[in-house]
């Protein structure tokens, strides 16, 4: 189990330093994406993990990172959004701004100290493991991912439950279930569900955001109309595909 944790940890660091090059070079409008992609295949590694020593500063520094590019990448949506739309101007605003601050990324701090992190933890956790430190490890992480799976069930059996909270809880069971696909307890075909309803919920937080910036960036009063008949829409199919996970997470999950 150890050994496939360092090689994973070690796998992704090589693939970050595949996105800081392409992002220093501005070589792609995917570089960013890819980035916070391989982050968040990062973070998923080592949420079960926490309370080992120094799986919190990665994670912490994994976390700074996302906070740094979600609004980049937000705004790489709407500007893609705004191209297909045929509005040009607005998006080309955007990806001006874009093509200046996304090689910016490359040399931030946050990334910085993850990459610093990064290249200390294998031989970190070999040292943990020689004292002792990781046995039993691979039930921790089953008892991690359990309990992730729990929360997720409870939020969505209460009527008053949370799009935002519901959209994070799936993410984390979903993105899991990719690190440690032995691990994940999941029934045949919780992967697909678990993606449907992310992707709705995506679709749903996507038109709240683009509505909210709307009252403060006038080039999008024009997208205004569409966006709350989209957000309706979005309300209903993310309603129906949380219907469809409900059932098949009460009906095949053992927890």
């Amino acid at each position: 189990m150890v050994d496939r944790l360092v090689a994973e940890i070690i796998s992704l660091n090589v693939k970050l330093l595949a996105c800081h090059a392409r992002l220093v070079a501005s070589t792609d409008s995917e570089a960013l994406h890819d980035l916070r992609t391989t982050v968040r295949r990062l973070r998923s590694v080592v949420r079960p993990l926490r309370g080992l020593p120094g799986i919190d500063q990665v994670e912490e520094a994994a976390k700074g990172v996302g906070e740094l590019t979600t609004p980049l990448r937000d705004m790489q949506v709407l500007a893609a959004f705004l191209a297909d739309q045929g509005l040009h101007e607005a998006a080309l605003d955007r990806t001006r701004v874009l093509d200046s601050a996304c090689p910016q990324v490359a040399t931030s701090a946050p990334l910085n100290r993850l990459f610093g992190i990064l290249d200390q933890l294998p031989s970190f956790l070999r040292t943990q493991q020689r004292h002792g430190l990781l046995k039993r490890l691979r039930r921790r992480i089953e008892k991690r991912m359990d309990k992730q799976w729990k929360q997720l069930r409870d939020a969505m059996a209460d009527p008053t439950h949370d799009r935002h909270r519901l959209r994070l809880l799936i993410k984390r069971v979903r993105y899991a279930a990719e690190a440690y696909p032995a691990l994940s307890h999941q029934p045949a075909g919780m992967q697909k569900r678990l993606k449907a309803a992310q992707s709705a919920l995506g679709d749903w937080h996507d038109h709240l955001q683009w509505l909210t910036q709307a009252e403060q960036q006038a080039d999008l009063a024009a997208c205004v109309p569409g966006w709350r008949r989209g957000i309706q829409l979005a309300e209903q199919r993310s309603d129906k595909a949380l219907e469809r996970l409900h059932a098949a997470c009460f009906g095949g999950h053992s927890g």
